[in-house]
C-alpha cells in the first residue's frame, strides 16, 4: 500500500474458519476496533498475539489500543458485526475460497501467504494494463 499509494485500493473481507477457536469473535473485534478508527492496529495485534484470542484477551487488546472499552465490549456482546462477517463468509463460499490469506488483484486470484515480490509483480503488471 505504501509503495503504490493512490494507485491501489485494499478491501478486507472476513473468512473466519469455523473450526478455529475465536475466529469469528476476532473478526468482530477487528470491526469493533474499526468503528473507533483502529482496524489495522487491532488486526496486527490479533495476528501478533494469536492464539490468545479469547474474549478477555480481546478486551485487554482494546484497552491497550486506547479504545472505548464499553463500546467495544457491547459490540462483541451483541454481535453487532455478525451480519457483515456472514456476508463475507457467503462471498467466500460463492468464490470457492477456503484459504487465508487470499487476494484478488483485478480479478486475479492469489491464494496463500506469498512473497511480497510475487504480489508486487502482479500489481505492477495490472497497473500497466
Amino acid at each position: 500500500m505504501k509503495e503504490y499509494r493512490g494507485k491501489v485500493r485494499l478491501v478486507v473481507k472476513f473468512l473466519p474458519y469455523k473450526y478455529r477457536d475465536f475466529a469469528f469473535v476476532s473478526a468482530e473485534a477487528a470491526l469493533a476496533a474499526h468503528e473507533q478508527g483502529k482496524f489495522y492496529e487491532m488486526h496486527h495485534l490479533l495476528l501478533k498475539r494469536s492464539p490468545q484470542l479469547d474474549r478477555p484477551s480481546l478486551l485487554r487488546y482494546a484497552q491497550e489500543l486506547g479504545l472505548d472499552a464499553g463500546k467495544f465490549q457491547q459490540a462483541l456482546e451483541t454481535k453487532k458485526h455478525a451480519v457483515h462477517i456472514n456476508r463475507d463468509l457467503k462471498l467466500g463460499t460463492d468464490l470457492d475460497l477456503y484459504n487465508t490469506p487470499s487476494f484478488f488483484i483485478n480479478g486475479r486470484r492469489v491464494v496463500g501467504n506469498v512473497p511480497y515480490e510475487y504480489l508486487k509483480k502482479i500489481v505492477t503488471d495490472e497497473l500497466k494494463r
